[in-house]
């Protein structure tokens, strides 16, 4: 069977803006999520559900969801939630 390979890289996501994003975000579970969001979200407006658990319950998932206004603004809200150093990652 022929393995078939696609390159992202040359693929450019077309939104159309303002849009509705959401982010996954996977904390250690002692984390909280609210004070993470407080942080990164300030006042702006924001929805958190609570999304799934590790096997082992050492890490929750989150969606993170909020209104976006542009590509850079998204961007900027995604590198925000990366750089928490009580995030283990962000989708």
């Amino acid at each position: 069977m022929e393995e078939k390979a696609v390159n992202l890289e040359d693929k450019k996501l077309e939104l159309t803006y303002p849009c509705n994003w959401d982010y996954k975000v996977i904390v250690h579970k002692d984390c909280d999520i609210h004070d993470i969001t407080k942080c990164v979200f300030g006042e702006r407006e924001h929805k958190v559900q609570k999304s799934n658990k590790s096997k082992s319950d050492k890490y929750h998932s989150y969606k993170v969801s909020t209104l976006v206004h542009n590509d850079d603004d998204r961007k900027e809200i995604f590198e925000q939630l990366r750089k928490d150093e009580n995030v283990k990652i962000v989708l």
